[in-house]
Formats: structure tokens, sequence, C-alpha cells
């Protein structure tokens, strides 16, 4: 009986060893939990991003408004006989009196 019981001290103390130090310890599946974590929510991110996407791919497939939009916002075109007047707004230095 007490080699009995040495035999199972001993094969619960490798078990332990295996649990906290071996290939696939606990500790890794908490680094791989926390990559899961962080790769699920850069995936959210990115879902967000094709969405709005596929919005602006639709309103362009659609109609001319959103082209129209695009053109003056990115090309800064503007369209005939049309005055484009651009506000600069005035920036005061501070004074250190």
């Amino acid at each position: 009986m007490k080699i009995f019981r040495i035999i199972l001290i001993i094969v619960l103390i490798g078990l332990h060893y295996r649990l906290w130090f071996g290939d696939n310890a606990y500790s890794e599946h908490l680094a791989m939990t926390q990559k899961v974590a962080e790769l699920k929510k850069a995936n959210e991110a990115l879902k967000l991003r094709n969405k709005i996407m596929m919005a602006d791919i639709k309103d362009l497939k659609s109609g001319l408004d959103a082209i129209e939009e695009k053109a003056r916002n990115e090309l800064g075109m503007i369209k005939q006989d049309e005055v484009f007047y651009r506000i600069v707004p005035n920036y005061k230095k501070a004074t250190n009196n």
C-alpha cells in the first residue's frame, strides 16, 4: 500500500509539471486566449470597414450623387459656371505677456 501511494504521488507531480511547465502549458493557453481575443477584435474592426466600403460601392453604383460628392471632396472639382469659395480660419498667435 505504501508503494502505491508513492507511485500516485509521483504520477501527480508529473502531471502537475506537465500542466504548468510542459508543452501547451497553462501559461501558453492564457497567451493564446488573449491573442484570439485580440484577433476577434481586429476582425470586428475589419468587418465594420468592409460594411462601410460595401455601402460606398452601392452608393456609387446607384446614383450620381455619391459620384459628385467624391469628385468634389477628393478631386476638388466644381460644376461649370460655379464659383468655389474656400474660407480659411484666422488663427491668432498666443503672446506671452
